[in-house]
């Protein structure tokens, strides 16, 4: 594993230092682009992404394929929120308003591509920005494309992105069997993965046998140990309520516990920092959470009134987070605190089983369920992160 560099931390004191000189960051996009498309040259395309797959320069992939000699695109796939990532809701099927293509949902009746969707294509381009988590959805759409294309004998050719929360840190429990889904493709894998979309298309291809005829175009001088902001790209949203990344980081831990019955923030300015519920008492959490010494974060009380989601309209108590040392910062620790503290405190309203789904372990709830040490829970994953960094070790194109 690679160290991260000190003094690079949401929390660091005084001035940063000054970063080396490095060759910017390209992402495939930007590399396909670079080589005039020639791999899609005498080809009807269909294209799944939406509004992340830009060029450095913020060129859309639609636009820059639309545009291209000698490459006809003929056909969009969206994705959950649509091709424009303002939807928190099903993705109704349309027709795309600049070039007049039609836009297939995979959000909506279906999540996969059916064969009236993929007949007259040659091939098929996937261009979007995942956030580094097993249980975001991107994950599953590139899965259930490559398994569509492999039936229709199509090429796949995927233009890699960063994972935003660098691609060396794994965290979190393996994903149970029982518990696989459209929020969980891959049994075995961990919640924070430590790899790029592009290397996940490849161990899904190799490890489920998809079969399907994949091709990865890689960025350049993009290395394992980078987060999103060293690689000075543009910050897009991903999705309408990742907005920075301090709720990158962050979310792999809070976005592990947003299916029980707490707010995580949805509804605010700054949904996946802050978690609460109307029978919480702030204080009371801030104090027992602290009282943890939880590396890398601190938590001060807080009230909010979400305006949509969870508890709309209902005044909430609970915690806002500070991220204050990011390399120390293991954000699905910190989610199994507050899971913890929270079922401690409050075991008659908290609803824990909700958790299940994208937690994805059945025993890491029940140890929560019995007041096992969160640090023991946490130590007992290590077996399953150790097997899933040799596994995906022959997958990984970066340095």
């Amino acid at each position: 594993m690679r160290s991260v560099p000190a003094g690079r931390d949401f929390g660091a004191a005084g001035p940063l230092p000054a970063r080396p000189k490095r060759a910017p960051v390209q992402t495939g996009l930007d590399v396909l682009r670079a080589q005039g498309f020639a791999p899609l040259k005498g080809k009807r395309v269909g294209l799944v992404t939406n509004h992340t797959g830009r060029a450095r320069d913020g060129a859309a992939a639609i636009d820059l394929l639309s545009d291209v000699p000698g490459v006809k695109l003929v056909a969009l796939f969206s994705p959950e929120h649509g091709i424009r990532g303002i939807l928190d809701a099903k993705v109704p099927s349309q027709v795309d308003e600049r070039t007049g293509l039609p836009i297939n949902s995979l959000y909506g009746e279906t999540q996969r591509p059916t064969a009236a969707m993929l007949e007259g294509l040659d091939a098929i381009v996937i261009d979007l920005q995942d956030i580094g988590a097993r249980f975001y959805t991107y994950t599953t759409t590139t899965a259930y494309v490559m398994e569509e294309a492999a039936k229709a004998k199509l090429p796949v050719f995927l233009l890699d992105r960063p994972n935003p929360v660098n691609g060396w840190q794994i965290e979190g429990p393996a994903l149970d069997k029982e518990s696989t889904g459209f929020t969980g493709y891959f049994p075995a894998m961990p919640i924070r993965h430590g790899m790029t979309l592009g290397e996940m298309a490849k161990l899904f291809n190799g490890e489920n046998k998809i079969g399907a005829d994949l091709t990865v175009v890689p960025m350049k001088n993009w290395r394992r140990d980078d987060w999103y902001d060293d690689t000075t790209l543009p910050w897009i949203n991903p999705s309408p309520n990742m907005r920075n990344m301090n709720e990158a980081a962050l979310y792999t831990g809070i976005g592990a516990i947003e299916g029980t019955n707490v707010s995580v923030g949805r509804g605010t300015d700054t949904p996946f920092e802050h978690v609460g519920a109307p029978w919480i008492d702030g204080v009371q959490l801030a104090d027992v959470l602290n009282a943890r010494g939880v590396a890398g974060v601190r938590f001060y009380p807080v009230r909010f009134t979400p305006l949509s989601s969870k508890y709309a309209n209902q005044e909430c108590q609970g915690v806002f987070i500070i991220v204050t040392e990011r390399a120390a910062l293991r954000p699905v620790r910190v989610g199994l605190e507050i899971a913890s503290a929270i079922s401690r405190l409050y075991p008659a309203q908290y609803q824990l089983d909700l958790a299940a789904r994208l937690f994805g372990s059945r025993d890491t709830l029940a140890r929560i369920r019995t007041g096992d040490d969160p640090a023991e829970i946490a130590a007992s994953w290590g077996a399953a992160e150790a097997r899933w960094r040799l596994l995906r070790s022959k997958y990984l194109l970066y340095p």
